[in-house]
């Protein structure tokens, strides 16, 4: 997916890799105030499935350490924090602050308090030792992540043995009509609900077209392997909307 090491995609612009971060920084500076009611409106409540599934595919358990990277706005901490209870931990990181304060003041304002703390982390560098996490989540965030090699080795360090990661991210469509369905709905109603509700059309654009930039199901799959995750396999939802990927570090 990226032109060479000098270069990568910001939506459908070409860009400097070195200016990634803050071109993305920008856009997630400008949605966190709405960002949950945008991913309500937008996906009509489906996304709150699609994580659930993810926390149903997780295997945590009372007591696991979990990493929940880029985590935004605290939807899959929140869950988590529940289930690992008081002798457990979960992180939420985000490398973007903004976001990182809009999940902190959501979750203290929920009550979820105690076992979670909170971390500004770039994916491809994360400051956390070798072998210390039970479960790492990604949740619709790897599309924005400038190296994502560098980002799944570095998540891959941090994982215990046995450990596992999931990647909950758009995907490719698994029919012709529904590629034709969503690109309509993505380059059209998309930019217009973000000018509408949260008055930042050009924001919403660039997601639209990062979710057309970020690698497949399979290519995603053999990122994850070449990585060094073993027993990768993935699970379509909305018709390949979105995918849920698994891998295991052994």
């Amino acid at each position: 997916m990226e032109k060479d090491e000098n270069t990568t995609h910001f939506g459908f612009k070409t860009v400097d890799s070195a200016d990634k971060e803050r071109l993305v920084a920008g856009v997630f500076d400008s949605v966190a105030a709405k960002y949950d009611i945008m991913n309500d409106v937008l996906s009509m409540g489906i996304h709150r499935l699609w994580k659930r599934q993810t926390i149903d595919s997780s295997g945590v358990r009372p007591g696991h350490k979990v990493l929940d990277l880029a985590g935004g706005t605290g939807d899959l901490t929140a869950r988590f924090s529940r289930i690992v209870g008081a002798a457990g931990e979960v992180v939420l990181a985000d490398i973007n602050a903004a976001m990182l304060n809009v999940g902190r003041t959501k979750l203290h304002d929920m009550g979820v308090v105690g076992n979670v703390s909170y971390v500004q982390a770039n994916a491809e560098k994360l400051p956390f030792p070798d072998d210390y996490f039970d479960c790492i989540t990604i949740a619709f965030g790897l599309r924005n992540v400038t190296d994502k090699d560098a980002a799944l080795r570095s998540m891959l360090r941090v994982l215990k043995p046995g450990g596992r990661l999931l990647v909950l991210e758009f995907s490719k469509p698994e029919s012709d009509w529904l590629s034709k369905i969503y690109d309509f709905y993505s380059f059209h109603f998309l930019p217009r609900a973000g000018e509408l509700i949260a008055q930042d059309k050009e924001s919403y654009q660039y997601l639209a077209e990062s979710i057309r930039m970020h690698p497949d199901q399979e290519t995603l799959k053999g990122m994850m392997e070449t990585a060094g995750f073993a027993q990768v396999d993935y699970q379509n939802m909305s018709g390949g909307i979105v995918a849920l990927h698994r891998g295991y570090k052994f």
